[in-house]
């Protein structure tokens, strides 16, 4: 058996966090390796050291048979291995056959022609759709991806790790890149994809290697594979992979949003007249590609962004559409929480607006309470019980709770978001991309909790990457497009193919707002 690359014994220390203890594991050359693995269980640690960005302290690493030092991304490239990270290493102001040419080698004459006849031939091999000169501000999601990838082929890798490359795709998007890939294999390339997505795992991959609290779990043909098993593997125990769906009881219009518009500091209108409701004891699903107006959309709701003229969002704080009403825009996120409206939001940037990265779990938790005491002195016994609780409940993995949160995994960050926020017991609950980035095992902690709250009445707004989750979470689902209402749909009627659809093809907007 040929093998593109052998871990052996791989072990990787920070402090006295061990990140992986004694993996060994294969790639086969012209084969997909799916790598699972709870957050925390140290699969982007490892996968780090193969690109050149950690040293292990221990083991060795293998390319075709050979003992290899990897010390630095040049290292990797040396040997034929490249990876595509979850968040691009692109410029923006440059082409894409200019991005292309950065990874020239200093020794190599700059020649853009001759690096678009490269490339273009790299597009012909495997069939990839892009164009060569357009700007990478203009491109969508999943055209920088394909950027990225050509970029590594450009490079001459062999071994291509592709980091949760379908996140924000759309279905017809991840077909084109599973249709790439399966070129890729064909042409003897090895890939390791990592990936939280299951049915995903089972429809591309052909092996599964999986790492349970940083140590290897084992490696199973896909074709033999369940999810129950495979997440079985991941969690040690059983699982129970399906989402609850209560039926909405007695749901009173909790939110009415009319014609709400953003335009950006360039004058971009990055939302476009806005209209829905949401009612109490409802899931609404908000669907689209990233970068279509969801951010703006949750972030003028809760005050946090200034919506344009004209545009109104009402807040109806009893199950009385005839109560008292109060109207939102224009108001500060104070002001919005003096008038006893209480709105949890969870946005995309997790550290750089949901938590301080240098403060601890406890003084995280804090920060949603400490003006609420009475005296000069903060109560900080509160904020410990709450983030025992959150540690305890989504199992973060964390050396303290009075550890740094910059200093935990992207996916454990995102546990102590989501709990702290669903713990303000709000009214109304806005999550954007709540599970992203999160195991499956944790995912489906969330919808129970998301759930939880549905029957207590709270008005729930999901903003999703994952149109299988939304489908089987929500009660129904707005799609936007271009910063328009594309659709309301009924969640429990649609299909994956027409949210998809309208997710990438604007439609006119009739009465409402709503095609």
């Amino acid at each position: 058996m040929e093998y593109a690359i052998e871990l052996r014994h791989i072990t990787k220390t920070f402090g006295s966090v061990v990140a992986n203890h004694d993996v060994s594991l294969s790639v086969r050359k012209g084969e997909i390796l799916s790598l699972l693995g709870e957050n925390g269980s140290g699969k982007t640690t490892l996968m780090n050291m193969i690109a050149g960005i950690y040293y292990p302290d221990a083991g060795e690493i293998l390319v075709e048979g050979k003992p290899v030092e990897i010390r630095g991304p040049k290292d990797a490239y040396a040997c034929g291995i490249g990876m595509v990270h979850q968040h691009f290493k692109l410029i923006d102001v440059f082409t894409a056959a200019e991005n292309i040419a950065l990874v020239l080698d200093r020794r190599e004459k700059y020649d853009l022609k001759a690096v678009k006849d490269k490339a273009r031939a790299i597009c012909e091999r495997y069939r990839f759709d892009i164009d060569l000169d357009q700007k990478v501000y203009e491109m969508s999601v999943s055209q920088k991806q394909t950027l990225e990838i050509i970029k590594m082929l450009y490079h001459g890798a062999q071994l291509l790790i592709l980091d949760e490359p379908t996140a924000v795709l759309t279905p017809q998007e991840t077909e084109k890149l599973f249709a790439v890939m399966r070129n890729m294999k064909a042409d003897g390339k090895s890939i390791i994809i990592i990936t939280h997505k299951l049915h995903e795992v089972l429809a591309i991959s052909d092996r599964v290697a999986i790492l349970r609290k940083g140590e290897y779990a084992g490696t199973v043909e896909t074709c033999a594979a369940t999810e129950a098993m495979l997440t079985e593997m991941m969690v040690g125990k059983k699982v129970e992979l399906n989402i609850e769906r209560p039926e909405p009881v007695n749901p009173h219009l909790r939110l009415s949003v009319h014609n709400l518009s953003v335009t950006n500091a360039e004058g971009v209108k990055v939302l476009d007249r806005v209209t829905f409701e949401a009612f109490s004891g409802e899931i609404l699903g908000i669907a689209g590609i990233s970068g279509n107006g969801q951010k703006e959309l949750l972030e003028a709701i809760a005050g946090l962004q200034a919506a344009d003229k004209d545009s109104s969002v009402v807040y109806y704080p009893d199950d009385d559409r005839d109560s008292t009403a109060e109207q939102l825009i224009g108001k500060t996120p104070r002001d919005i929480r003096d008038l006893g409206v209480h709105l949890s939001f969870v946005p995309e940037d997790r550290l750089g607006m949901g938590l301080v990265g240098s403060m601890s779990m406890v003084d995280n938790m804090m920060l949603k309470s400490y003006n609420e005491g009475r005296s000069i002195l903060t109560d900080r016994s509160a904020p410990r019980h709450l983030a025992e609780e959150i540690k305890e409940e989504l199992g973060v993995v964390t050396p303290s709770i009075h550890t740094p949160v910059s200093r935990l995994s992207g996916g454990n960050v995102q546990k102590v978001l989501v709990g702290r926020e669903i713990a303000a017991v709000p009214s109304v609950l806005m999550t954007a991309y709540a599970v992203r980035g999160l195991d499956i095992h944790t995912s489906y902690t969330i919808y129970r909790l998301l759930n939880e709250q549905k029957k207590k009445g709270v008005a729930i707004l999901y903003v999703g990457e994952d149109l299988d989750v939304l489908i089987d979470l929500c009660d129904k689902i707005l799609v936007l497009c271009g910063g328009r209402c594309n659709g309301l749909l009924d969640a429990r009627s649609t299909t994956k193919e027409e949210v998809g659809l309208l997710m990438t093809q604007i439609k006119e907007q009739q009465e409402g707002g709503v095609a």
